[in-house]
């Protein structure tokens, strides 16, 4: 047996023994524990020392970013939780006979990117244990510490309440051996990051949750509030400097209000390439047909000064205008950098066509947006893309993975389904990390007539 079987099966056989402990647990002891958690990691010191340890280590996004991402997604995913039962008995349904129990999927396998290291393992950690699981997370290399002082944390809230720290284990060396070594022993895996990794995950034989790659398209139309859009355009581009899967890498604007949302936009800070830095941004962002990792979740002053090219003071992002789609045209795909592509669609119609090819290309079923005031187009935009999810009038990243102001279940885990290449299109929750057993008991027969199952079509 190599070391990095030997030592997985070690950590896995470790959260088995714990699960048994828990097993008996009540529901109650169970929201006990999600909640100690939650409340360790939002306290006001430790959000603060692990959004500067995040940014320290990974050298990508901000601050700000990733402290308002543990204040806000985690208290939202407790919201989601509270009240919900994932222990025992989970349904009764009298008329059918039917009984639904819910059961541990068994020992998590969580891979946590570089680009979220602060709020994912949290999250992910949440949804685990209100399912009675265990989880081991294997972090990026380049993010392990972040990774580790969170589960020594979320560990100290177990010990609390005398519940096993072992629910939760940190792989503290990483290595791609060791994850494709958990991948293969967990009983789940929940792939977070980029395509190579969520690829290997389905690869391994065991059942996953993966991601799809992010592209997101939002369309402004000519019934919008043009300056709101901006400012949420704006909001959601910079926010964390766009380490987001979510963040808006293209918009599509219809013709007859181009101009002047392109103004709004400067307005909010925005600097609007011509021809020639087009160029010059092309050059520094893509390195020899590769996006350039040195411009990923960088500010809009330091991409610029890498491009050298010139920006006013108080810049958040740069945005360059494009016409085509696909390899050929570098800026319709995903950037992960405060650079937005910019289109001119003649009118709706063209503008819905454009998205699909976008997204076509790449982001396949992850998520697009739109912002109007007419209604038939809300419907219109869900029924004719590809994609899980469509925001409405709102900064797409805040959104997708749910926030106060909307329904989305709050998740950093994005299914794309099957046209991302995913297993679901919802976004992840405890009830993914659940069995369920169907108890079914027998009930007086229910036999249609043919007349009622039939109806019109007989003859």
């Amino acid at each position: 047996m190599s070391n990095e079987k030997q030592m997985i099966a070690g950590l896995i056989e470790r959260g088995r023994v714990a699960m048994n402990e828990i097993a008996d647990y009540s529901q109650e002891q169970i929201d006990t524990l999600v909640r100690a958690i939650a409340w360790e990691i939002v306290k006001e010191e430790n959000s603060e020392e692990l959004a500067k340890l995040a940014v320290e280590e990974s050298q990508l996004g901000n601050y700000q970013g990733k402290y308002v991402k543990l204040q806000k997604k985690v208290r939202g995913n407790l919201r989601d939780m509270l009240g919900e039962k994932s222990v025992g008995i989970i349904e009764e349904d009298e008329k059918r006979g039917l009984y639904k129990i819910a059961k541990p999927v068994g020992v998590i396998g969580a891979l946590v990117p570089c680009t979220n290291p602060e709020a994912t393992p949290v999250i992910k950690a949440m949804n685990a244990i209100k399912g009675k699981n265990a989880i081991v997370f294997a972090p990026h290399p380049r993010t392990k510490k972040t990774n580790t002082r969170i589960v020594e944390i979320m560990r100290d809230a177990l010990r609390k309440y005398d519940a096993p720290e072992d629910l939760l284990i940190a792989i503290d060396q990483p290595s791609m051996e060791l994850s494709s070594e958990l991948m293969s022993q967990c009983d789940l895996v929940v792939a977070t990051g980029g395509s190579g990794m969520v690829k290997a995950a389905y690869s391994s034989g065991t059942p996953a949750y993966g991601v799809g790659a992010g592209n997101a398209v939002v369309i402004v139309d000519e019934t919008a509030d043009l300056n709101d859009a901006a400012a949420k355009i704006m909001a959601s581009k910079t926010f964390d400097f766009a380490t987001s899967c979510s963040s808006e890498n293209s918009i599509v604007v219809v013709e007859s209000v181009y101009n002047e949302l392109l103004e709004a936009l400067q307005n909010v800070g925005g600097h609007l390439a011509n021809a020639e830095e087009k160029t010059m941004i092309q050059n520094t962002l893509w390195v020899d047909g590769h996006l350039n990792r040195h411009v990923i979740a960088q500010p809009a002053d330091k991409i610029a000064e890498m491009a050298k090219l010139k920006v006013k003071e108080g810049t958040s992002f740069l945005m360059v205008e494009e016409d085509g789609v696909g390899s050929d045209y570098p800026f319709s795909g995903e950037k992960m950098s405060v650079v937005l592509t910019v289109y001119k669609a003649e009118n709706f119609d063209a503008a819905i066509d454009r998205v699909n090819e976008i997204t076509g290309y790449q982001g396949s079923g992850h998520s697009c947006g739109l912002h109007t005031t007419d209604e038939e187009r809300v419907k219109e935009i869900g029924l004719k893309t590809k994609t899980s999810r469509v925001m409405i009038r709102q900064p797409q990243c805040y959104g997708n993975s749910g926030n106060w102001d909307n329904g989305m279940p709050f998740t950093l885990t994005l299914g794309c389904g099957s046209w991302g290449g995913n297993i679901s299109s919802e976004n992840i929750s405890y009830k993914h990390f659940i069995n369920v057993t169907w108890v079914s008991k027998p009930i007086p027969e229910v036999i249609p007539t043919d007349e009622e199952l039939f109806g019109h079509v007989m003859k």
